[in-house]
């Protein structure tokens, strides 16, 4: 399955800490989503699923994924069928090994397009 991986203004990777989810590109909005920090070693932090601007608010005050903020921490999203998001999360936790977040769902793997 191909996805479209969506980026900020100026096809910037988003901040998911001043990331403005209160845009009504948010409104009803539901897929899949990568989170990531920059720094040296780039690496996936978390992977889900869900109503994103729900999801990235509960994020934001996630000590466990905020532990790596200083890093500079990214996000990016995909609109995904609802019959579809439980595979394509175990495709991508499978895929980019998040430091956060080890239960995904029992699903099998949809392969999809990595963002990057």
């Amino acid at each position: 399955m191909t996805v479209a991986w969506l980026k900020c203004v100026g096809d910037a990777w988003c901040e998911l800490n001043n990331l403005n989810l209160s845009h009504s590109h948010f409104n009803n909005l539901e897929g899949v989503y990568i989170i990531w920090h920059g720094g040296q070693n780039p690496a996936t932090v978390y992977v889900g699923q869900g109503n994103i601007r729900d999801r990235l608010s509960e994020h934001r005050g996630n000590a466990n994924i905020q532990a790596f903020g200083s890093l500079g921490l990214f996000v990016t999203w995909a609109e995904i069928p609802v019959a579809s998001r439980g595979g394509v999360e175990k495709f991508l936790a499978e895929s980019l090994r998040p430091k956060v977040g080890t239960v995904h769902p029992l699903a099998l793997p949809i392969p999809v397009n990595l963002p990057w």
